[in-house]
């Protein structure tokens, strides 16, 4: 039976993993695809819609409709494949030497697939409580895929009692991951002969010593470190990604912008970074600029908040991952997922699933057979607990 619906769930990832679900597309089809898949199991189904229509989650139900189950979580939608360099198409899955490569196998269709797989097992097991699957979209660029769905529970969705997010852990248990706050800074000064920079305001100065000081900033938080000693990088983190600015090399740059980040510990202010620019900006940069432009700006954007996972030791999730994985100890991840929104909303909520993260957004992303393996039985004990 083990290798069959190691089988069954393998012929499911080719057919998931076939659906270009990268983040900027719509995931319609591939919830089209399993929602028919749900149809022919007899599987009670709700389609959560995004406001513009374009994409949905999808929160499937087997067992009694009753409060206390379990939610097997993960995400429908896949980063980009443009630029990498991958040795076959990568919405093709290739088994090869006991690996299966393809976009998303790893991150995470696989984990989907797996569930799904399991379904018919699920059915057949006289279930005290339910096991919910819930498939979300927009997880790889703000994680708010879940938030439609998470509102309902309580009101015409069952309340779970916990719920397992299927990131790639090698089946061990994460019970924490640092938040992620990102951010645009817009630096606007005033244009200028370089020759004379007392006539305006060089907007990419500006903007220079605001990203020198978040660095400077991000070495504190590293003197700081983690007093958990659970996380690596054993600190919050700042990186700025992007910078662009100016029009040419003898004019003093009317505008510079910059995309950045903050990755904080569980029990970092997201806003920490944020906070500390706009301080440093307001005492130092913008006087700067304003001597010879009074009408020079900064302006920040925030782009995406995502929570992160603090640990709840002795949680009903924590249990019964202990149990379903026969472990007794916990680790903690620098990724963020969308565990934290569930742990938000007051769900007790853990992190575990197939693969390995190092393998997520690489070309040739691939999810061995073992790991398939570990998690059907996983999900297999998971019937065997709420039966």
């Amino acid at each position: 039976m083990g290798d069959q619906r190691m089988e069954d769930a393998i012929a499911l990832l080719e057919r998931l993993v076939a659906f270009d679900t990268e983040s900027s597309k719509s995931n319609l089809d591939i919830i089209a695809f399993v929602e028919d898949y749900l149809r022919a199991r007899g599987v009670p189904h709700v389609r959560a819609p995004n406001a513009a229509g374009d994409k949905a989650a999808l929160f499937a139900t087997i067992g009694p409709m009753r409060d206390g189950g379990i939610v097997l979580s993960g995400h429908t939608d896949v980063v980009p494949v443009a630029g990498q360099a991958w040795t076959s198409y990568p919405f093709a899955l290739r088994r090869e030497g006991g690996r299966l490569y393809g976009r998303g196998t790893c991150d995470m269709k696989g984990f989907g697939a797996i569930a799904l797989s399991m379904i018919e097992e699920f059915q057949r097991a006289p279930l005290r409580a339910p096991v919910h699957i819930l498939l979300s979209y927009d997880e790889e660029t703000t994680c708010l895929g879940p938030v439609d769905t998470i509102a309902r529970f309580g009101l015409d969705l069952p309340t779970p009692a916990a719920v397992i997010v299927g990131e790639p852990t090698r089946m061990q248990i994460a019970d924490a991951h640092k938040s992620v706050s990102t951010y645009v800074t817009r630096v606007v000064g005033h244009e200028a002969h370089s020759s004379n920079p007392a006539l305006g305001a060089n907007a990419i100065e500006g903007a220079c010593e605001l990203v020198a000081d978040l660095y400077r900033f991000a070495e504190e938080l590293a003197a700081a470190g983690d007093p958990s000693g659970r996380f690596i990088p054993a600190a919050s983190t700042i990186s700025v990604g992007t910078i662009h600015g100016g029009s040419a090399r003898n004019i003093l740059a009317k505008e510079c912008v910059f995309h950045w980040e903050f990755r904080g510990l569980p029990d970092a202010p997201r806003d920490a970074a944020l906070k500390r620019l706009e301080a440093h900006a307001a005492a130092v940069v913008l006087p700067k600029l304003r001597r010879h432009a009074p009408h020079a700006r900064i302006e920040t954007t925030t782009e995406v908040e995502v929570p992160g996972l603090a640990p709840e030791p002795g949680s009903v999730a924590e249990r019964l991952a202990f149990k379903l994985a026969r472990a007794n100890s916990t680790m903690a991840v620098s990724f963020a997922t969308e565990a934290g929104r569930f742990q938000g909303a007051g769900v007790p909520t853990v992190v575990c699933g197939p693969g390995g993260i190092e393998q997520a957004h690489q070309p040739d992303e691939y999810l061995e057979e073992s790991e398939v393996a570990a998690c059907v039985a996983f999900m297999r004990a998971l019937a065997g607990e709420l039966s």
